[in-house]
């Protein structure tokens, strides 16, 4: 399909009329992924590295999670579905008591690296 530059800048400007004068809303997917990304650098990995284990229970979740919805001023609805996006990610698996973090994220626990989201979602992709 061919793009022609006329039809391209007309779209352009449609765009910027209709952000300027309507207000803004994410959409669906870029929520969650937003909420995901707060539940990860905010709360699992800091707990991960206080704890200095692969895993965590319920509790430490919750804990932490109190603190940070304290500290930062976030309303725990907004993270609540960012552990279970997380889970369905695969980022996150769940047994009985514990939640664990995926296997090729633990040698960055180990030498305590800042993990943000983005390396996160390449390393748990990449086929090593």
């Amino acid at each position: 399909m061919m793009v022609y530059p006329q039809a391209k800048k007309m779209t352009i400007e449609k765009r910027e009329h209709k952000t300027s004068t309507h207000f803004y809303r994410k959409g669906k997917y870029a929520s969650s992924t937003e909420n995901r990304r707060l539940v990860w650098e905010y709360i699992i990995w800091p707990l991960i590295l206080d704890l200095n284990k692969n895993y965590f229970t319920p509790e430490e979740y919750h804990k932490m999670r109190d603190r940070v919805s304290k500290e930062k001023n976030i309303p725990i609805s907004k993270m609540a579905g960012g552990i279970v996006s997380l889970l369905v990610k695969g980022i996150l698996t769940q047994d009985e008591k514990y939640y664990s973090i995926h296997y090729k994220l633990i040698p960055y626990m180990r030498k305590k690296v800042h993990l943000d989201y983005e390396t996160v979602l390449k390393e748990i992709r990449s086929k090593k």
